[in-house]
């Protein structure tokens, strides 16, 4: 019996959704990816976009919380003192990126294209201001050219209570996030080029001026933006030796904290967050033009010895590490000395914390405690997150939207994130509103603050791993989450090491990030230095900061010990 002729040979087949096409046929390695992405955008979007729109909404409103528009940004803006405080800020950052990034353009190019001797220590000391807080070097500088300080007659009669201030502290704090950049930038030159140029005939300094310079651009313009967005972003610095002089990190908490004008304060992170977009939006240009230039037919570049430009980058490096670890190792010495500076006995009452602090040894306790729990939780969050971005074929539009929310959190300011923090979780409507004050949600806060790094970290070594390891799990028949544990995480475990290390470092030592979340049983030891230092207490600030920094180094070299012995087990199938 045959079919009527207008009934259709073949019924239509129907249109379904993305995530259900995903999901056909059952299966289950699908769910759980659809699952980890959906748990990453819910933690990116509560930790990181929610909060900022709860700022953006209170900026619109006024104190008693009445929408008043764009009436506060009017006010703000009107302020006689806003100008200058914008300037202050916006000068501030461009010369200290200027200053910064020439010195560590020096310093990175004498340890990647000289021969001098004693690169590892001097790589190490420039490196030596990521394990510490930005109030040590501020105190320091009390210590050199304070009012009773050492040296103040070197800077003829102008106050360290001011820009220089800033400038050296700022300076010596993100010297070191330079240096890395520029580091990365002149080791992947081409030798090819240098070749080319040696037998063209070219003379040095025209080498370095059309070689040198063209294809480090991108690695300058890279460190340039990092620094002015530290610059711009930091509160420590300015707000423990830059005196009467306004930025816009310091005002925003004097609005919150000093005057308790919230709406003001939010109006000030507001400001404070377009120019840190505008520079993560250019960083994010600069380093896809960085991709785009780098080759892997490139061979590496080999310095050969030149005794008289290896003695001028010993110089060079000698000079700066010198006087980096003078600003250390004052602050140190301030923190073991009986009252500076008439009795200069060496003593360790400063660092009983239980007798001549009301806070105790509790600030460093609960720092101990952030810096575990963020490194720990942080390093899976991250990990396992980005494996489900970077390893699964279907959702790509939650793939991508995750992405973009992993990205938007480097542009986010600590003061900034934790103000917005307030709005959202210490609402008398908010169900998490218990959280506000204790240690789970400034562990949140850093993670989502430091979250970026951590991401595009495990994305990259995610991205070097061979595929045949995967083809062989999957051609056993290996569920997803059993090759992960055997197979993608241990291959992936230098980059690990690296994440927890750099969560659980930022989270000892941040200050921007949390001066807005904690409570009385939850001090930091970063804040209590603030406060110690605010109240007069120099030398019980400079301990804790020396305990911070100690704390820091231990765990760093924990972590390269580690690495060492780990990896020799775990990683020689990298090497032939």
């Amino acid at each position: 019996m045959t079919a009527p002729l207008h009934a259709p040979l073949l019924a239509p087949r129907p249109v379904h959704p993305w995530w259900r096409r995903a999901l056909a046929g059952g299966s289950r390695d699908r769910a759980i990816q659809l699952a980890l992405l959906l748990l990453g955008i819910a933690l990116l979007v509560g930790g990181l976009l929610l909060p900022l729109l709860a700022m953006l909404q209170k900026s619109l409103q006024d104190m008693d919380g009445n929408w008043v528009g764009l009436a506060n940004f009017r006010d703000y803006f009107l302020s006689p003192n806003l100008s200058r405080t914008i300037g202050n800020t916006l000068w501030l950052g461009l010369l200290i990126t200027t200053l910064v990034v020439c010195i560590a353009f020096g310093y990175a190019y004498a340890l990647t294209r000289t021969c001098m001797p004693g690169k590892s220590l001097f790589r190490l000391i420039g490196l030596i201001p990521l394990l510490m807080p930005s109030l040590l070097p501020a105190i320091s500088l009390v210590y050199w050219f304070g009012n009773q300080g050492v040296a103040k007659g070197l800077l003829g009669g102008e106050s360290i209570y001011g820009p220089i201030g800033i400038v050296i502290g700022l300076g010596f704090w993100c010297f070191p996030h330079a240096l890395m950049i520029l580091v990365t930038a002149l080791g992947h030159s081409d030798a090819r080029l240098y070749e080319a140029a040696r037998v063209l005939g070219s003379p040095a300094w025209r080498t370095f001026l059309t070689v040198t310079l063209p294809t480090a651009r991108y690695g300058l313009l890279s460190a340039a933006i990092a620094v002015f967005t530290l610059t711009i972003c930091d509160f420590g610095v300015a707000k423990v030796i830059g005196g009467q002089y306004g930025v816009l990190a310091t005002d925003i908490y004097r609005q919150v904290i000093g005057m308790q004008n919230f709406s003001l304060g939010a109006v000030a992170s507001v400001t404070l967050l377009l120019p840190a977009l505008l520079s993560f939006a250019l960083e994010h240009r600069v380093r896809s033009k960085m991709q785009e230039q780098s080759n892997s037919k490139a061979v590496p570049y080999s310095p050969t010895p030149h005794r008289l430009r290896d003695l001028l980058a010993l110089l060079w490096c000698g000079l700066w590490a010198l006087l980096f670890l003078a600003l250390v190792g004052m602050a140190i010495y301030g923190s073991l000395v009986q009252f500076w500076p008439y009795n200069l006995t060496l003593t360790l009452e400063h660092y009983a914390f239980d007798s001549n602090s009301v806070y105790g040894w509790q600030p460093f306790i609960n720092t101990l405690k952030l810096g575990a729990l963020t490194a720990i939780t942080g390093t899976l969050l991250i990990v396992v997150l980005a494996w489900a971005q970077e390893k699964g074929r279907h959702f790509a539009p939650l793939r991508q939207l995750m992405h973009l929310l992993a990205m938007l959190s480097l542009a986010v300011p600590g003061m900034v994130l934790g103000l917005g923090y307030i709005f959202f979780f210490n609402r008398a409507d908010s169900l998490l509103g218990g959280l506000y004050g204790t240690l789970p949600l400034m562990v949140l806060s850093c993670i989502i603050h430091y979250y970026t790094v951590g991401h595009m970290t495990a994305l990259t070594s995610l991205k070097q791993l061979p595929k045949e390891l995967e083809l062989v799990a999957i051609s056993l028949r290996i569920p997803l989450l059993k090759a992960f544990w055997r197979v993608t995480l241990p291959a992936s475990l230098p980059a690990l090491l690296e994440i927890f290390i750099y969560l659980f470092v930022n989270a000892m030592t941040t200050t921007s990030a949390v001066i807005f979340l904690y409570s009385s049983d939850s001090v930091l030891a970063s804040i209590a230095v603030l406060n110690m230092e605010d109240s007069g207490d120099t030398a019980a600030a400079a301990a804790m900061a020396t305990l911070i920094l100690l704390a820091a180094a231990g765990i760093k070299l924990l972590q390269l010990y580690l690495s060492r012995t780990l990896l020799e087990r775990t990683q020689r199938w990298r090497h032939p």
